[in-house]
């Protein structure tokens, strides 16, 4: 069966960009700090969304590294070390 054979697919022209998902949760987050100025953010947000894309394709792969470091481009060593940084290993 492919994709499109498929009725639970979601088309891709019908997905959000994850820019815009991502720019309207920081606008949340600003806007829940007020007048608040948060620190270090840069590494907040990389390392959040980093741990949320490697739990997803730890999901979507089963958690076979092997694949996941195939669809991620990285290699296997570089994945289990950035899993056991975020405590995502198995």
């Amino acid at each position: 069966m492919n994709d499109a054979d498929n009725p639970n697919q979601i088309p891709i022209q019908s997905i959000t960009p994850l820019k815009v998902c991502l720019q309207a949760e920081l606008e949340h987050y600003f806007n829940a700090l007020g007048d608040q100025h948060p620190s270090d953010l840069y590494k907040m947000v990389i390392g959040e969304a980093e741990q949320a894309l490697l739990s997803i394709v730890m999901q979507r792969t089963r958690n076979n590294q092997s694949k996941a470091a195939e669809m991620l481009n990285i290699n296997r060593g570089t994945l289990r070390k950035k899993l056991k940084m975020y405590g995502l290993e198995r």
